[in-house]
């Protein structure tokens, strides 16, 4: 279709029925329930029978969205294609019910009629009355769209009011299908069935100080599942442990919708919550119970967010990411036992930590094992240890320091030096009448001002350069450590075992009590090590 001639046409008495066109629709409602499933078969059967009653059109099957918001085009998969056809040229004109249909945004509206018109295809909306081929539509459509647009925006007003008014009246809002409970007309019931998996979570969580990940594998064990049959997901454990309704609080207001077009939602901070005791919330744990697993919860929270990142999370530890399971290819983690002796530090498969020995076979290593192998490599690698400690003072010692201190305290020098010159102009100027007396006080007191704070500059930046050299007597204490250490007079230390260690297999063909180890080292050498754990010995080979 060819825009300016179906306009001239139009113009000359012919209306939009008189034109042979390529016509099809765009149906939309705006939830899936059932009278709206109905209403869109009522759109469909109308729009299709009324397109193929006129003689002059072509009927294009429609395009059809269920159950999608108008707010934004986003998600609307009809919508899309729709837009993506006309462009290739496969129908002349749409029609719809309404503005409303296409968009409730009017930027939105207007920028879709004018790429359609762009691609030589109208659309009608019916019950506005308006007609992208006419001349005047885009005036009556940017008002219409705008009126579509406040509409929005009223009902999300209402939306928001009705909200906190069931907050101060205590009605159960959000999610229907809440773990536990059953809800009906916004009140809660206790789900027998459910609240037996609720307490089996807060008694892993507080009492046996389980993790979520290990609580999720425990429940699918002992026969819990999701509602689709699945693992629980950790998510869904940490909201449940999170909830205020599992002791019996109501809490609302903890989220807000901050732009009504485009849905953005924010989390309010805990002290804008609302949050009370509520008598018509039955508590499913105790309150007790609650606060301890999530004073647990925010311990553990706390633990993780004080790391810069996840990385330096999981990799605190000397050993954090270089052992590996060869039987599941994955990484071994880090684990403490306690006992009245002290801690003893091992690490087990991730499988293992997650399904136990059903999940996996391969034995713990503990890390004074790795440490006490990784030593004797050591003794065997580095031929002269006071080669390197040599070496290592010499780096140091040589090292040049990072900052140019006596530079800047130089150019802060001739700075001071400059000032001084121009408080003796002034006092010159002074004596010669030049300049009043009063005038002179102040300049030439804020030149002292200025020649203070040079001075201060100037001790600090000497202060720090005599932090920075280093001593004859501290290069002797570096020297001392590291003979000390490259000893291991004082035991051995994990973290300057790894230096030399890029990562160690875990073979599958090992035992509790005879372990198989591969280990790879930084500088491209690898070792084949088997040692015995109940009286420790090892045997150290090439391969």
């Amino acid at each position: 279709m060819n825009i300016l001639k179906t306009r001239a046409e139009m113009r000359s008495g012919k209306t939009i029925f008189d034109l042979p066109l390529r016509v099809t629709f765009y149906a939309r409602v705006s939830t899936d329930k059932d009278e709206q499933l109905n209403s869109l078969e009522n759109q469909v059967q109308y729009y299709t029978e009324f397109i193929q009653s006129q003689p002059h059109w072509t009927y294009v099957p429609g395009y059809v969205d269920e159950g999608i918001s108008g707010t934004s085009t986003k998600k609307r998969d009809s919508f899309n294609r729709m837009i993506r056809d006309a462009k290739e040229g496969r129908f002349d004109f749409i029609i719809t019910k309404e503005i409303s249909r296409f968009s409730r945004s009017t930027l939105d509206s207007i920028q879709y009629t004018q790429a359609l018109l762009e691609h030589d295809v109208g659309v009608l909306f019916q019950n506005d009355n308006i007609n992208t081929l006419d001349p005047d539509s885009e005036f009556r459509l940017v008002i219409m769209a705008g009126v579509a647009q406040d509409e929005v925006r009223k009902l999300s007003e209402r939306l928001h009011f009705g909200y906190r008014q069931s907050i101060k009246n205590g009605h159960v809002l959000g999610n229907d299908r809440l773990w536990g409970y059953n809800k009906k007309n916004c009140v809660l019931t206790v789900n027998e069935e459910e609240a037996v998996i609720v307490r089996r979570i807060f008694d892993l969580y507080a009492n046996q100080k389980i993790g979520v990940r290990r609580i999720s594998q425990i429940l699918y064990d002992e026969g819990y599942s999701s509602r689709l049959g699945n693992t629980f997901n950790v998510l869904t454990i940490r909201h449940i442990l999170t909830n205020p309704k599992y002791k019996g609080w109501y809490c609302g207001n903890k989220s807000r919708v901050v732009d009504y077009r485009t849905k953005r939602k924010v989390f309010l901070d805990e002290s804008e919550w609302v949050m009370y005791p509520d008598p018509n919330i039955p508590a499913i744990v105790s309150e007790e119970l609650w606060d301890r697993a999530n004073a647990l919860y925010q311990q553990r929270s706390s633990a993780a967010k004080a790391h810069a990142s996840g990385a330096a999370y999981h990799n605190r530890y000397p050993y954090s990411g270089k052992i590996i399971c060869e039987a599941h290819q994955t990484t071994y983690h880090r684990q403490l036992l306690r006992s009245a002796k002290g801690e003893t530090e091992f690490w087990t498969c991730k499988v293992y930590r997650q399904r136990g020995r059903a999940g996996c076979s391969s034995p713990q290593v503990r890390t004074t094992e790795l440490d006490a192998i990784l030593a004797k490599l050591f003794d065997e690698l580095c031929i002269s240890k006071q080669t390197i400690v040599d070496t290592v003072v010499a780096l140091i010692e040589s090292a040049p320091n990072d900052h140019d201190y006596a530079g800047d305290i130089l150019r802060m020098e001739a700075e001071r030096s400059a000032i001084r010159a121009k408080k003796d102009r002034l006092l010159e100027l002074s004596m010669a009448g030049a300049i009043p007396i009063p005038e002179f006080k102040g300049r030439n007191d804020g030149c002292n001002e200025e020649i203070e704070q040079i001075e201060a500059k100037i001790a600090a930046l000497r202060q720090q350069e005599a932090k920075t050299r280093r001593s004859a007597e501290d290069l002797r204490k570096i020297r001392s450590l590291l003979e000390q250490e490259l000893s291991f007079q004082e035991g051995i230390d994990s973290e300057l075992m790894t230096t030399i260690l890029d990562h160690v297999i875990v073979k599958s063909d090992s035992t509790k009590s005879s372990i198989h180890l591969e280990i790879y080292l930084t500088m491209g050498t690898s070792r084949d090590v088997v040692y015995t754990r109940e009286k420790f010995s090892f045997c150290i080979t090439r391969f």
